[in-house]
């Protein structure tokens, strides 16, 4: 039902908002004398503010068609490399003649980033892919909205999680390094402590886990509270709903992206207000460089997807409510995840010092859960100053985290 009066509140609101359009490109046009009064840069500014505050925001685009590697432009390809009804890997392949132009000779080490699958799209990580093109082959986890994916396809579960990074570690071949940014990290260790148990040959040579609750019992954030505090059959009755027509997954049960884009507004009510307020200002007195930085960051922060609805609730049972893989309890199709049978795959934990969503430590414990990987194939690393955000994006990792990673996928490359 929820789900179904969201949808008709978009609906009803269009009227306005094409009203509003009409409005911002009537004070907006040049051709329009009175555009440039304080009456018309107000009267745009607010027309513009409520048609991008109700207007719904569809998956992003990439926008990675180059990046620049000892100071000569290598352009981009994005490739599918390969799919299933529930995510896209994609491939970002640099241009070879260009490579060569640039003076890059050597093969680069592969790398998968393990994009979250929390309620944003894979796009939320264009500034870590970028920096990540400069000295790596990149993979990328690209998930589809389950409200796009038909009944018929079946269930995705968290088992399918593991499932999906083990198939697509085979479908890359060798021993790639994983980078998992935030959610992915219990899936993706169970994943590896199964490869590595199996002595699969496709086993990641290294992984890397930046702002993950590997641990969520440590420093718990208020993220970690309310799984905590809430009983599992309340987020059942309250945080499942079914998705509408016309969608291709009507009837399926999921959990919305616009509630958790809600819950994650709510941590910082004041904070979107202040933004939206000075993009308000920004419109009025036609600042491009403030209007530029408040769309480019909401275009992408209020694009969200949906998950299923047994994805969601297991993710809270497992990760945040029963701590199974810390504990020693988290089993895969009925098999023990063992987290000792890793001896060969190195490991890296990356954390924020103000991270309010992963709290400092809970990633991190991934070092001790992990006995048997040895001390010179392990690294640690808490950035002062970095936000949740912060870890994987931005000017602290582009200037601090993303070279200690460089660093260690360079050391522990497998060749």
């Amino acid at each position: 039902m929820l789900y179904m009066m969201h949808e008709m509140a978009y609906y009803s609101a269009t009227p306005m908002r094409l009203m509003a359009n009409a409005t911002r490109d009537f004070w907006g046009s040049k051709a329009n004398p009175a555009s440039d009064t304080a009456l018309g840069r107000t009267l745009f500014a607010s027309a513009e503010l409520f048609s991008t505050v109700t207007r719904r925001y569809g998956k992003p685009e990439w926008r990675i068609n180059s990046v620049t590697i000892n100071d000569h432009d290598v352009r981009v390809q994005v490739i599918e490399d390969w799919a299933t009804p529930w995510v896209r890997l994609l491939r970002f392949q640099r241009d070879p003649r260009d490579l060569r132009q640039a003076g890059v000779k050597k093969p680069a080490p592969a790398v998968l980033i393990v994009a979250p699958l929390s309620g944003h799209y894979a796009t939320l990580l264009r500034g870590t892919v970028q920096e990540f093109l400069l000295d790596h082959d990149v993979y990328i986890t690209d998930w589809v909205n389950a409200r796009q994916v038909p009944v018929l396809e079946g269930r995705f579960d968290f088992a399918s999680f593991v499932d999906h990074i083990r198939d697509m570690l085979k479908a890359i071949g060798g021993r790639v390094h994983v980078v998992a940014v935030c959610q992915p990290g219990p899936p993706v260790l169970a994943a590896a402590c199964l490869m590595a148990e199996d002595n699969d040959p496709n086993r990641p040579a290294s992984l890397t886990f930046m702002g993950s609750p590997i641990d969520a019992r440590l420093n718990p954030t208020v993220t970690n509270q309310l799984a905590e505090d809430r009983p599992f059959a309340w987020f059942k009755s309250n945080m499942v709903h079914n998705v509408p027509p016309p969608y291709p997954g009507v009837g399926r049960r999921v959990y919305p992206g616009f509630v958790q884009l809600y819950s994650f507004m709510s941590m910082n009510e004041e904070r979107h207000k202040d933004a939206h307020w000075a993009y308000f200002n920004s419109l009025v007195e036609d600042d491009g460089d403030g209007i530029d930085k408040h769309l480019e960051f909401y275009d992408e922060y209020l694009s969200v997807l949906d998950l299923t609805e047994e994805f969601y609730l297991e993710t809270i049972d497992l990760v945040f409510q029963k701590f199974a893989l810390p504990k020693g309890d988290l089993t895969h199709h009925g098999r023990p995840v063992r987290l000792e049978a890793i001896t060969d795959i190195a490991l890296m934990t990356v954390e924020g010092e103000k991270d309010d969503i992963s709290g400092v430590g809970q990633t991190q414990a991934a070092h001790t859960m992990c006995p048997n990987i040895p001390d010179d194939k392990r690294e640690l690393y808490v950035q002062d100053g970095a936000g949740h955000y912060g870890v994987f994006n931005g000017k602290r990792f582009r200037q601090h985290i993303y070279p200690k990673i460089r660093d260690f996928v360079a050391r522990n490359d497998v060749v």
